[in-house]
């Protein structure tokens, strides 16, 4: 990678990709705590700023609900909305409870703080069925890199944009619903990847220097059922009641 973010056209695939920006942001120093970003969603220099910059921005001002992910580098977006006043939802590790998301009220919480790291959520939150969720007016995704054209590259387990699947099932989010994500600089690429149909496009970049809008496109509309094999299946309760509920597809 070069300083401008820049892959060699033959590492443009999603395993050299990650592997790249990890190095990089560990070894230019950007990386923050938790070490080493190897792995995770990392997190890096100046998390806060991108929070604020996204929180000055139309597609947050108009959100009374957001989903957002659980990740160090989003814990001030988390905590922003709560004090912005907005209902926040999270996803349960892995989608592993039948009640698979955390929901976080700020009409029913005393401490921000605690409610938005990973282990307090799990105490301050509330779980809920996605069936019982609200509708959500923007979801905010952690990324270890993403592109120009907001090609998205997650840390490779498939949960955010398996979390997007259900909530389309249930008409929770559609193709009005934005997508950011806050990123550093330094893992915006200009290089293009090759989506696969079940990546969800980010339809707003936003890193403490600046905000980009990628053009348009299609998202998912629901749940790939062939991508999905017997193992994922058992594990995660949701999916097998979904899958009831459309005929056993």
């Amino acid at each position: 990678m070069t300083d401008e973010g820049v892959l060699d056209p033959d590492d443009a695939d999603k395993p050299a990709i990650r592997e790249r920006v990890w190095d990089d942001l560990e070894e230019s120093g950007t990386a923050r705590f938790p070490f080493p970003p190897h792995g995770r969603i990392p997190n890096y220099e100046n998390a806060m700023t991108a929070a604020e910059r996204l929180a000055e921005q139309p597609e947050w001002t108009e959100a009374s609900t957001i989903k957002a992910n659980p990740d160090a580098p989003q814990l001030p977006v988390r905590r922003r909305a709560l004090r912005d006043g907005k209902t926040v939802y999270m996803a349960v590790p892995r989608l592993r409870e039948e009640r698979c998301f955390l929901k976080l009220d700020p009409d029913e919480l005393e401490d921000f703080d605690a409610a938005t790291t990973v282990s307090g959520s799990s105490e301050h939150g509330r779980p809920v069925h996605p069936d019982e969720m609200d509708r959500i007016d923007l979801i905010v995704s952690g990324s270890v890199a993403v592109t120009d054209d907001g090609n998205r590259v997650g840390k490779g387990e498939g949960y955010s944009d398996l979390e997007y699947a259900i909530l389309r099932e249930l008409d929770l989010v559609d193709d009005e619903t934005p997508v950011a994500t806050t990123v550093h600089e330094r893992q915006v690429l200009d290089d293009a990847i090759e989506a696969d149909d079940h990546d969800v496009p980010m339809d707003l970049i936003v890193t403490p220097e600046r905000v980009r809008r990628p053009d348009e496109r299609d998202s998912p509309t629901g749940i790939d059922w062939d991508r999905l094999d017997p193992d994922r299946l058992e594990e995660i309760p949701v999916l097998e009641r979904l899958r009831e509920k459309h005929g056993n597809r």
